[in-house]
């Protein structure tokens, strides 16, 4: 991990797991309190949250494709 390019790919994977780790520490209070208003809405908020995971690394893929 010696090279410039590995390690600011590992320092920007460590800085978006850290980010939905700390959103996914919370989302059971966030979920608590949509559903309170709308269960649906809690379940559309827990898919997005998921999708937005996988969403974000792969346009940081794709942007590092572009970059080659």
């Amino acid at each position: 991990m010696s090279d410039p390019k590995t390690r600011n790919a590992a320092i920007a994977a460590a800085c978006i797991m850290l980010g939905f780790g700390f959103a996914a520490f919370y989302m059971p209070n966030m979920m608590l309190a949509l559903g309170a208003h709308s269960p649906a809405l809690a379940g559309i908020f827990a898919a997005v949250f998921v999708f937005g995971f996988f969403f974000v690394f792969w346009l940081r893929g794709r942007s590092q494709r572009r970059k080659d």
